[in-house]
């Protein structure tokens, strides 16, 4: 598949179903991350692949009101880094964009096999790292929600989140997020 298609097929759906977690697809899903840039190749990215479904259980007591829909999910993903693991280059610290693209690598992936990877930010970072034995030093970016993406809405989702399933939410327009040739407000 092209990639211009893939983009435009990924979504954030929140009604999922569950599927079989295989080696092979963790293989695919942690390639899919590996090969993406970094500063100096520094590759400050890690990840825990969470679905052992005693620790998903456990994992989903992180999560804030609102984000009840991923615990219908076979897999989550723990997104977290340091600054230490990346360059810093005049006052810019490299690792939270270097892991986002390891973790747009990986979305994609997961997209091209036919899942619906949902990355979020209601969830208890202290609480993720205690469940998931990640050192106090470290920043958890995100939680990426796998699953397949069910055909049936979840009867508990709120209104807002019912009408980001049936339309892509608005998309800014290119003139709103590109200046050509300098800054122009």
């Amino acid at each position: 598949m092209c990639v211009f298609e893939l983009m435009d097929r990924r979504r954030a759906y929140r009604s999922l179903e569950p599927f079989e977690v295989t080696e092979d697809l963790i293989q695919k899903l942690a390639w899919s991350a590996g090969i993406a840039p970094s500063c100096f190749n520094n590759q400050p990215w890690r990840y825990v692949f969470v679905y052992e479904k005693k620790r998903l259980e456990e994992l989903f007591t992180s999560l804030a009101r609102g984000n009840e829909w991923a615990k219908a999910s076979s897999f989550v993903i723990a997104v977290f880094s340091k600054p230490e693991y990346d360059c810093r280059i005049k006052g810019r610290d490299y690792y939270l964009f270097d892991t986002g693209m390891a973790t747009a690598f990986l979305i994609l992936g997961a997209t091209e096999l036919g899942l619906v990877a949902h990355p979020i930010a209601g969830f208890n970072e202290v609480r993720v790292k205690e469940i998931l034995g990640i050192p106090d030093d470290m920043i958890v970016i995100t939680l990426v929600i796998l699953g397949r993406h069910a055909e049936a809405l979840s009867p508990i989702l709120t209104e807002k989140q019912i009408e980001s399933e049936k339309k892509r939410p608005e998309r800014l327009p290119s003139e709103k997020i590109v200046y050509r040739n300098s800054y122009n407000q």
